[in-house]
């Protein structure tokens, strides 16, 4: 199944600060911000569109949050590389079926209508990888 890359999540403490410098020196254009209380997510989330590359910036709303165990672990920085499928139900299928697992309590669907999935990082040689398509566009 073909898959393309969506977007690059990045995880900061400070999301105005980051932003400043994804508009100003990057050049980027804000495409949406909005904050997920979804239990297990728990994030403030901007969309910043550069020269057409997606980077979402996370910044946790909670001590608990997946991003703020993130940062505590490993630091600010790059948090999951997202890539787009035609079909996410069965590119999980099909990812299965070559041994891939996934962090099954992360299957949802945000508030731009996108449904996601992370892959168990175990079987991508550490880096988080979330699968994502778009059913309603």
């Amino acid at each position: 199944m073909e898959k393309t890359l969506d977007h690059i999540g990045i995880a900061v403490r400070d999301l105005d600060e980051a932003l400043e410098f994804y508009i100003e020196i990057l050049g980027g254009e804000l495409e949406h911000r909005y904050t997920s209380e979804t239990p297990g997510v728990e994030v403030h989330v901007a969309a910043v569109n550069v020269n057409g590359d997606l980077i979402e910036l996370l910044q946790p709303t909670s001590h608990s949050s997946p991003v703020a165990r993130f940062i505590r672990q490993k630091g600010k920085g790059v948090h999951h590389i997202a890539y787009r499928v035609p079909d996410l139900p069965k590119a999980i299928e099909e990812s299965r079926k070559q041994g891939i697992r996934f962090l099954e309590d992360t299957y949802r669907t945000n508030q731009l209508g996108r449904r996601l999935i992370y892959l168990n990082p175990a079987s991508t040689q550490g880096t988080i990888i979330e699968f994502c398509d778009y059913p309603k566009r």
